[in-house]
């Protein structure tokens, strides 16, 4: 009996030493700074973190496409977004390249992952204010070419809680061009419906990586073309990912 109790009350001691270990570590973050030198130690956190997370929650991933994901280099991630779960998935699935995303400054008041992403690079935009977001774009940009980190980011803007795609800021593919970067396009769906499942169904995360724009490729490229480019292979991935409406055809993007 005692054997059964050492084998539950085990793993049970180890998540709780490691959860002490992750807030006492937060501890030495400024959520309120902007870092510019990665740390694997944080990042390493970071990824186990999420990786209990994933298990606890039930959370399958299945991810195609990864063999296109340029190796050796730093790249921009760009997807659409449907669920405060995208990004969460999506490190997770790409932590071998250490993305950092850029995301809204709530994100960065999250007891303690708040300051854990800080310390992985992820940059804080501000969306109304056009001046800051340049900064936020060139500090991306240069981060990139420091072969600091990749960059994530979301075209939309925000979560799209519609069918389709939000029209995309076609100014933050800048950031490829100003770094020299090639472009990585993914599309993702299934963590809008976390919310829902958890706890009493698992939960099925579809990443699928869809094509990677060479550097020449994003020079050669207006922003413009980039845009639609993504939203077109954003689209058709969805679709066959079974987002359709309700004459089953292909979702269209509501914007230029």
């Amino acid at each position: 009996m005692k054997y059964v109790l050492w084998i539950i009350l085990a793993p049970l001691c180890l998540l709780l030493l490691f959860t002490a270990l992750l807030i006492i570590s937060s501890l030495f973050a400024d959520r309120h700074r902007q870092y510019t030198e990665h740390s694997p130690y944080f990042r390493r956190l970071l990824n186990t973190a999420t990786g209990l997370c994933l298990l606890l929650g039930r959370i399958h991933l299945h991810v195609t496409g990864m063999e296109k994901v340029p190796e050796g280099t730093r790249f921009l991630l760009v997807s659409n977004h449907r669920s405060k779960f995208d990004p969460i998935t999506t490190w997770y699935a790409f932590r071998k390249y250490d993305v950092a995303f850029i995301s809204k400054k709530e994100n960065f008041e999250v007891p303690c992952f708040g300051r854990i992403i800080r310390k992985c690079c992820f940059m804080d935009i501000d969306r109304e204010n056009p001046r800051e977001a340049i900064k936020t774009i060139n500090l991306a940009a240069e981060l990139m070419e420091k072969d600091t980190v990749s960059v994530g980011l979301y075209p939309e803007g925000t979560r799209n809680f519609g069918p389709g795609l939000l029209p995309f800021h076609n100014g933050t593919f800048k950031i490829a061009k100003k770094a020299g970067a090639p472009i990585v396009i993914m599309s993702i769906s299934g963590a809008d419906e976390i919310k829902s499942n958890y706890p009493l169904r698992p939960s099925h995360v579809f990443i699928d990586v869809l094509e990677t724009l060479t550097p020449a490729q994003v020079s050669a490229m207006s922003t413009a073309e980039i845009g639609e480019e993504a939203g077109r292979l954003m689209e058709e991935s969805l679709y066959k990912r079974g987002r359709t409406n309700e004459n089953g055809t292909a979702l269209q993007r509501t914007g230029g």
